[in-house]
């Protein structure tokens, strides 16, 4: 397992937060994803530092019924980003455009999970 002292200075703890929608009209703060991810200065993914640093990628899905999943940043030919939890395709989560979002607090981003679009927003974004 890598150690976080060897991340580079642009990684980030991301927190995502489902948004407000019809069936959580105030949001829900006990269910989104805590990221490990590189940003660029406009907060966007850096591709090139995830290139060489993908084991540090990481991702933590959190639900309201105290149930975590752990996973990794990662992406398919073609550019698609996505959240991969276990061997093979079934589990994946697939960002909306998710390269090209920038990771700022109060912005939004869309993920697709078990077939159902939903959407977050960033809570917060610090050092690790």
């Amino acid at each position: 397992m890598p150690e976080m002292k060897d991340l580079t200075p642009n990684f980030r703890h991301v927190r995502l937060l489902l948004a407000r929608s019809t069936a959580h009209p105030q949001g829900e703060p006990d269910e989104g994803y805590d990221l490990l991810l590189p940003l660029d200065e406009s907060g966007r993914l850096d591709t090139a530092t995830w290139k060489t640093h993908q084991a540090f990628c990481r991702v933590r899905r959190f639900g309201e019924k105290g149930e975590a999943r752990i996973g990794r940043l990662r992406r398919k030919p073609g550019g698609q980003w996505y959240f991969d939890y276990e061997e093979g395709d079934v589990d994946d989560e697939i960002g909306f455009r998710l390269g090209e979002e920038s990771f700022v607090t109060g912005e939004y981003v869309s993920i697709k999970q078990d077939g159902t679009m939903r959407t977050y927003q960033v809570a917060r974004v610090e050092k690790p």
